[in-house]
């Protein structure tokens, strides 16, 4: 005889029943959101690194550096110089007295335009490189130059040591526009203040007359205490924090006795500096010689920072210029002269 179940087992086992089938539908929808959800941030991704649609008519960003239009270099650089302060007499013959074969940086950049356009440069086919100081009064000089060239691409570091190396040289030469040319201008600069003193230099909005160049000085009193036997000696030359400042002491080194001789410890100071950051520059040229497109012209000297109110000088030192085939074919520093 069949043996029905009793209504209570029924009632169990039908709860049973719908609690599995409602885990069931629970879990199924769970893994449908999940598989929605997944799917989206697939599609997100993929949408992430996918190619943005840029209108034709948009100029790549990568061109900024190259200044288009039919403005020639001499044209941009006497309208850059129109709103600077005029030439002032006496400050330019004290400037000179201190540094014989200076001259403005209105003068400097008007006649390196006009040699540099002799040889093909242009607003659009020529990169300006600089190896300059971190210091913002160097940026002085390079804004002059980016007026005429565009935005320049940075081989410098602390006192304009050349710390972008072999590296840097090579990007830069890629970036120059095909059959085009680079301008690379380096050297450490010197401030002189109004009264002419020499390593001092006034700035905006700071009332104090402060140091210039602060690394070169800096490096000076380091090597000043090594030639007076004053020195302490420490682990931490190169630590990585500073190994910029550290590299800058020990390319100085070689010129303890010149600068111990020196009748103005401040005004050869730079001079020291350029002579040794001459030869990094031209090894790195020389190194990366064989990436020079349609010509390079290497423009060397000091860089002299002064007042807000008045001009910024430049003591060209090298002015060279090589061709296409990274062969020194031309010393031009006559033309600035």
């Amino acid at each position: 005889r069949a043996v029905l179940p009793s209504p209570s087992r029924c009632t169990v086992t039908r709860q049973r029943q719908d609690s599995s089938s409602h885990k069931s539908t629970h879990k199924l929808q769970f893994t449908m959101k999940l598989s929605l959800a997944t799917i989206s941030l697939l599609a997100s991704s993929a949408k992430a690194f996918a190619p943005a649609a840029q209108p034709l008519s948009r100029v790549s960003t990568t061109q900024i550096h190259i200044l288009a239009g039919t403005e020639t270099a001499a044209e941009r650089a006497a309208a850059n110089f129109d709103s600077k302060p005029a030439e002032n007499a006496d400050f330019d013959k004290m400037v000179k007295k201190a540094f014989p074969g200076a001259i403005s940086n209105k003068e400097l950049v008007t006649k390196a335009v006009a040699a540099l356009d002799s040889k093909g440069f242009t607003p659009a086919n020529t990169l300006l490189c600089t190896s300059l100081c971190a210091d913002e009064l160097a940026r002085i000089l390079e804004d002059d130059l980016n007026e005429v060239y565009g935005h320049n691409f940075n081989l410098g570091g602390l006192a304009g040591f050349p710390f972008a190396g072999n590296t840097g040289f090579g990007a830069m030469s890629a970036h120059v526009p095909d059959d085009g040319y680079c301008f690379l201008v380096h050297g450490p600069h010197v401030g002189i203040s109004k009264e002419g003193v020499i390593g001092k230099v006034e700035r905006s909005g700071i009332a104090l007359v402060d140091n210039c160049c602060g690394s070169a000085i800096a490096a000076s009193n380091y090597l000043k205490g090594i030639t007076d036997g004053g020195a302490n000696i420490t682990p931490k030359l190169q630590q990585f924090s500073d190994f910029q400042q550290g590299a800058v002491q020990e390319l100085i080194l070689p010129f303890g006795k010149r600068l111990a001789r020196a009748e103005d410890r401040m005004r050869e100071l730079p001079y020291a500096l350029y002579d040794s950051q001459e030869v990094l520059v031209t090894d790195i040229v020389n190194t990366g010689k064989g990436s020079i497109k349609k010509g390079l012209a290497l423009l060397g000297g000091i860089q002299i920072n002064t007042s807000p109110d008045t001009l910024d000088y430049f003591h060209p030192l090298r002015f060279d210029y090589y061709d296409e085939n990274g062969n020194l074919v031309e010393n031009m520093l006559p033309y600035l002269r």
